[in-house]
Formats: C-alpha cells, sequence, structure tokens
C-alpha cells in the first residue's frame, strides 16, 4: 500500500515537523490520542498534553534532510498500523538520528487521525 492515505498525511506531517513545525500532526490526531517518545519519562494521553509537549518544542527541531523508510500500513477495518523507519540529518556535520515509529490511525467519515504514536531509537540509535 505505497500510496495510502495515512502515508501522505504521514508524509506531509513530518514535512512540517522536520522545519519546526508540529501542527501537521496536531491536525491529523484525534483528541484521545495516546504518545510515546523516547525523550518523555511517560506517555501523554490526550490531544491537549500532546498539544503542551509540542508547544514546548515548537521552533526548536530542524530536519533540513531526512528519510521516510519502507512505510508499511496494515488496514484493518477503520484503523490502519502504519510502521516506518525515520532518519533525521540536522546540524553542519550532518548528525543523524534513526528512528522506529508506530502510527495507529482511525477513520472516521473518511477521515483518518492519530490515535496512538510510538517513536523509538533503532538499534542504531544517534550518530
Amino acid at each position: 500500500m505505497k500510496n495510502h492515505p495515512v502515508i501522505e498525511l504521514e508524509k506531509a506531517a513530518l514535512a512540517r515537523w522536520c522545519n519546526g513545525d508540529p501542527d501537521g500532526f496536531l491536525e491529523i490526531s484525534a483528541q484521545d490520542v495516546v504518545y510515546f517518545d523516547p525523550f518523555l519519562s511517560t506517555r501523554l494521553d490526550s490531544f491537549d498534553q500532546l498539544k503542551a509537549h509540542y508547544d514546548g518544542i515548537r521552533g526548536q527541531i530542524f530536519a533540513p534532510r531526512y528519510e521516510l523508510i519502507e512505510p508499511h500500513v496494515q488496514e484493518i477495518g477503520d484503523a490502519a498500523v502504519l510502521t516506518f523507519r525515520f532518519v533525521s540529518y540536522s546540524g553542519s556535520e550532518g548528525a543523524e538520528m534513526r528512528w522506529n515509529c508506530t502510527e495507529v490511525y482511525r477513520r472516521q467519515s473518511d477521515v483518518w487521525q492519530i490515535v496512538q504514536t510510538h517513536w523509538s531509537f533503532t538499534a542504531a540509535g544517534l550518530r
């Protein structure tokens, strides 16, 4: 499913994210979203918590170059599980970060929204 709608939503949100704008993800997140991030000690349990977190890092994340690797969608009724690897390159030395991501989307009235996000470092992690 290389052209699945959730992959397109994810690509658009990541493009904004890598330019310091988390609103692309907020615009596609459900009110009951839950979010795991390796930089946080706890899970975020609502859109309001996610928005507060993103507001705290707004404008601080920049990756002039990045790769979305092998996105894969498994659609199950009105749910879709998107998994992919992500590499971001930043700074003048091209420091890279390698990630695994799982996003669970829910479809309501033909609109896909994220209900669960899980980011983790790959075995390669930081380089």
